[in-house]
């Protein structure tokens, strides 16, 4: 009888806020092929070169702003996530709990699994949208390491949930009550990505781009385009919650110079909205399944100075899912959906 196991896998973060922890984690992570798609020669160039030259400096600094004395936010909350779900799992079905970059490292978590006997897992990446820099990494890495350390072991992935029915009611539960509160409007801030990431998404090679409104003109390729299903999640919340169209707006955050990313900027419309006459803002990050640096610094910390410094008054950034009772209950019944067919 095979023992079975749930792996679920986020972003990951440095070690501690020193700069070469930093460094050594900008390293792993802007070193991955499918954050910075070009040639191997190119991306070293560009990584040494330039980038680990001054970002980690900088990046440390930004790290420091959320640090808390158990650490990264991103791992504390990732594992209360996961001791949360073992325990409404019960002790036949163990969690395990992997980082993409850092630690706890794939292949170590991959060890450990097989040492413990488990031949059979469900992989749950924690990201909403399938992009290539994201989703689609993990579940590369994933299966590298399985075909390495034990090539029988079966894995069964979590296809991205943007529009599943019960991810959209646990954000809602997170939502509702800050909905509750006086509000001028709603801004939906998604990770950004380079449009090039979008193009290279669309296997048909003739819609991204090229067909009008390519985001919202139903397409198979939509199963691969991010901006896609950022929308499709955009759209359900704002059924689910009844939230008026002209109180709400999508921008995507994080971008980096040197090509053209996903408009319009977050940090654009934070400056534009109280010219507008938006004073008093929430803004909800629906990308991110834990608050981590993009959201506790660049929004919450960043994006309100921002906003109240171009005039706005009132600034609130609603949390993510984090370890909520509603995220946890829908990552049960996934998990309990899997045991079942797997029956």
């Amino acid at each position: 009888m095979s023992r079975r196991a749930v792996l679920i896998v986020n972003l990951g973060s440095p070690a501690s806020t020193s700069v070469s922890d930093v460094r050594n984690y900008l390293r792993e992570f802007l070193g991955d092929e499918r954050v910075l798609d070009m040639a191997a020669p190119l991306r070293w160039a560009l990584l040494e070169g330039i980038i680990l030259r001054t970002r980690p400096k900088k990046s440390a600094h930004a790290y420091a702003q959320v640090w808390t004395k158990e650490g990264s936010p991103l791992i504390t909350t990732s594992k209360a996530v996961q001791s949360k779900l073992a325990a409404t799992l019960g002790p036949d079905i163990p969690v395990y709990l992997a980082m993409r970059y850092g630690q706890p490292s794939i292949n170590l978590l991959i060890g450990q699994m097989i040492a413990d006997g488990i031949d059979e897992f469900l992989l749950f990446p924690q990201y909403p949208h399938y992009a290539m820099s994201s989703w689609e990494t993990v579940v590369v890495k994933v299966m590298e390491e399985v075909a390495k350390q034990s090539p029988r072991m079966k894995v069964t992935t979590v296809q991205p949930f943007f529009a599943d029915a019960d991810y959209i009611e646990a954000l809602h539960a997170v939502t509702a009550p800050y909905l509750a509160q006086a509000h001028d409007h709603l801004l939906f801030s998604y990770h950004g990505l380079p449009e090039r990431h979008m193009r290279k998404a669309d296997t048909s090679g003739a819609h991204c781009t090229i067909v009008p409104d390519c985001c919202t003109n139903c397409s198979p390729v939509h199963a691969t385009c991010y901006k896609a299903q950022c929308l499709a999640t955009t759209r359900a919340l704002v059924t689910k919650g009844g939230i008026p169209a002209e109180k709400h707006s999508v921008s995507f955050q994080s971008r980096l110079v040197g090509e053209p990313w996903l408009k319009p900027f977050t940090d654009k419309v934070l400056e534009d909205l109280p010219r507008n006459g938006v004073k008093k803002l929430l803004v909800i990050c629906p990308a991110f399944t834990t608050d981590c640096l993009e959201t506790l610094e660049e929004i919450q910390m960043q994006g309100r100075d921002s906003f109240l410094g171009a005039g706005g008054e009132s600034f609130q950034q609603i949390p993510c899912l984090n370890d909520h009772p509603a995220f946890i209950d829908f990552l049960a019944k996934r998990v309990r959906g899997w045991l079942a067919d797997a029956q």
